[in-house]
């Protein structure tokens, strides 16, 4: 168990910040660094073909994933399972390399594969599937060609592509649908603020003072859009990082308080109590 949870960047030396790896040479490679957590600061598409048992995603495992691809949002949590019988394909890619535009950017925060308030999301593939896997070895196919002045545009203009068709089967399959309209842009603001905020700010009035909302309007728009009020977001995204740093470090239960915006450790082990129905020390002792 380490100290803190690791975090890793995209490593450099790519002509641009899009890769596909083997699984099976990440796992030959990397193994020591993939099963233990960490979280990475880009995303992650995964094309199992065939998968471990189990792949752990901030506590979720996600099962049943031979023959699947699976989303993996930046900054979460994850945990390779001690695996030798692992293939397929791992497709990782960065802001940077996305957002040509704030548009961009907004797509990548509303994608129903990458909402960290929704399901992790995975997609088994069938013969229908046929698109995906085209788009996918298309750019895995456009990244060892040399550098041109299309290079860019051709591998940014694939991966769109891959994630409109991917979200277009994962609505299909009846999956929650994120409507356009100003109550996903609200949401997606309010998101915006509580992932910068929340170890600070727990108060549904302070968010919608900055976003110069009302309270009621506030809770109209996430209710809406994801089925939940502020109050209940805010809670999940502390206790979200409260298991985390439970789990994944060796800081004490005081440490994990203060650094989540308590002031006593009381208050902290109330709180975690009640949404956890186990004090902290229950929880870290149970994983």
């Amino acid at each position: 168990m380490a100290t803190d949870i690791k975090s890793y960047r995209f490593k450099a030396g790519f002509r641009h910040e899009i890769e596909v790896q083997p699984l099976k040479k990440l796992y030959t490679e990397h193994r020591d660094i993939l099963v233990q957590p960490h979280r990475a600061d880009f995303y992650h598409i995964f094309w199992f073909q065939q998968a471990p048992q189990v792949h752990v995603v901030d506590f979720k495992p996600v099962r049943n994933l031979n023959n699947t691809l699976l989303f993996v949002n930046k900054h979460q949590v994850q945990t390779f399972q001690q695996s030798q019988k692992v293939t397929g394909k791992v497709l990782l890619f960065t802001d940077d390399f996305f957002a040509k535009s704030n548009d961009d950017l907004l797509f990548l925060k509303n994608s129903i594969l990458f909402n960290d308030f929704l399901d992790t999301a995975t997609l088994k593939l069938s013969a229908r599937s046929k698109p995906l896997i085209a788009c996918f070895t298309e750019i895995e196919n456009e990244l060892p060609e040399k550098e041109d002045a299309y290079t860019y545009d051709i591998l940014r203009n694939l991966l769109h592509t891959l994630l409109l068709r991917c979200e277009r089967e994962y609505r299909r399959l009846g999956h929650h649908e994120i409507k356009k309209g100003a109550d996903l842009d609200y949401t997606t603001l309010f998101k915006d603020l509580l992932n910068n905020q929340y170890k600070g700010l727990r108060s549904v009035n302070g968010y919608a003072g900055q976003m110069n909302v009302s309270e009621k309007r506030l809770t109209n728009a996430t209710t809406k859009t994801l089925g939940k009020t502020p109050k209940e977001l805010i809670d999940e995204r502390v206790m979200l990082e409260a298991k985390r740093l439970l789990v994944h470090t060796l800081y004490s239960i005081k440490e994990i308080g203060y650094e989540l915006g308590f002031d006593e450790p009381t208050n902290f082990i109330k709180f975690f109590k009640k949404h956890a129905e186990k004090t902290p020390i229950e929880f870290r002792e149970s994983h």
